[in-house]
């Protein structure tokens, strides 16, 4: 007995050992019909297999007890199920050294392993059963080994036909030696996880360059025309950054804001637009691209003219031309005080004599007919004294100029009206002949 079931264990290591597990059986039901043998199991052990095989008990029908199980089968490895059966059927159980207790109902449970020569992946797999087992009759409970040989048909790896034989060797007393075969059907309770393929690997990319600039077609905004990485591979001829095809001035390097052309110089001053403050008449950057100023309008710019608030030619820097001509030279009103608009027509009268140094002048006061002439003959003379004064303080010398007080005697307009009045209180300079 001993070596029977250390047969068994060896035989379970040893295929357990090389198994994968790929074909490992799915939980299953089964129905079976079993038959139990008792009177063959005690002639083999009497008698022996020799005068059993002779006298062909193994055959007799009449020694056979019907029967009905359920089982669950699930597969531990390729090569080892763990089965579970529980099984039913009226017989006269020969309880050992008991008195016969007729036809009664036998309930046994047994769990065992059966151990695959192949694999779940052959139609057709003999395997050995190893296990252990309990029993019901009447009063009677029993324990029992059970051990055994079968064949397992697979039928499409869904369903699968056993056919076994089972020798029971009792544990307890109230257990007999039997035989007990079987012949049932089991059916898959679960579908075999079927593993997707492994998806394919993706094309290999294949990377072109068609214009052969270094930026692949598929980075490539330009692929047709060869131009730089930093622009996504298109063209910009004048390497303002902006490529050709959005350059308005493809040949000329411009900003974005003009869309690529330069800053605009519309009077075409040198002086763009954005810092031109006379974007349509030409000037000089100094004055912000306007032109020079000519305050007096003579033509001649402040730059150049040394009168630039008195209009004169250009031979005379600007400066009106001195001849016999009266200038109106402010005072204020009752006095020979110079006003600021006085000097600066006196300005003009000093810039013509330093160019002219051969000339002398007359200087004559005048005034309109306000208050009586002893009063007006001393404010002429005094005014003139003034303008006088004020041409030597500018280095012209004393000796070139006469001076002479006219009072209200030569008016050159009316003394009727305040403008008239005006223009009476004068100074006049003359070149001497």
């Amino acid at each position: 007995m001993k070596k029977i079931i250390l047969t068994f264990l060896t035989f379970g290591l040893l295929t357990n050992s090389f198994s994968q597990n790929e074909y490992k059986k799915l939980p299953a039901l089964g129905i079976h019909i079993f038959f139990n043998d008792f009177e063959t199991a005690t002639q083999l052990r009497t008698e022996g297999l020799a005068s059993v095989m002779r006298n062909k008990n193994l055959t007799e029908t009449s020694n056979l007890s019907a029967g009905l199980g359920l089982s669950y089968m699930q597969g531990i490895s390729d090569h080892a199920d763990f089965v579970g059966t529980l099984s039913g059927s009226f017989l006269d159980y020969p309880v050992p050294n008991k008195a016969s207790g007729g036809i009664n109902f036998l309930l046994d449970a047994t769990a065992v392993v059966n151990l695959k020569l192949l694999s779940d992946k052959y139609f057709l797999t003999p395997y050995l059963t190893l296990g252990a087992g309990v029993s019901k009759f009447t009063g009677y409970y029993g324990a029992f080994i059970p051990t055994g040989v079968g064949l397992q048909f697979n039928i499409f790896d869904e369903a699968f036909l056993m056919l076994g034989t089972q020798y029971r060797i009792p544990i307890t007393e109230s257990v007999e030696y039997h035989f007990n075969h079987s012949i049932g059907i089991a059916g898959n309770i679960k579908k075999k996880k079927v593993v997707a393929p492994a998806p394919l690997p993706p094309p290999p990319v294949v990377e072109t360059d068609r214009d052969k600039d270094g930026v692949l077609d598929v980075n490539d905004k330009c692929p047709d025309v060869p131009g730089t990485a930093a622009l996504q591979g298109c063209p910009d001829r004048d390497g303002d950054g902006i490529t050709d095809g959005e350059d308005k001035c493809p040949a000329v390097a411009g900003l974005a804001k003009y869309q690529g052309c330069p800053i605009p110089d519309t009077d075409k001053d040198g002086i763009n637009d954005e810092n031109d403050k006379c974007v349509e008449v030409p000037g000089v950057a100094r004055y912000q691209g306007c032109p020079v100023p000519d305050t007096d309008g003579d033509g001649i710019n402040d730059e150049e003219d040394k009168c630039p608030n008195a209009a004169g030619p250009a031979d005379n820097f600007g400066c009106p031309i001195i001849g016999i001509k009266s200038y109106e030279v402010v005072f204020k009103s009752g006095s020979a005080v110079l006003l600021p608009q006085g000097k600066k027509v006196l300005d003009t009268v000093v810039l013509y004599l330093n160019k002219n140094t051969g000339v002398d002048i007359t200087v004559d006061g005048h005034t309109d007919n306000s208050g009586n002439d002893k009063i007006n003959n001393k404010l002429s003379l005094k005014r003139a004294n003034a303008a006088k004064a004020y041409i030597v303080s500018k280095g012209i010398a004393d000796a070139r100029m006469t001076t002479a007080g006219f009072g209200s005697k030569q008016p050159i307009e009316s003394n009727k009206t305040a403008a008239g009045r005006k223009k009476n209180r004068r100074i006049e300079i003359k070149i001497k002949e």
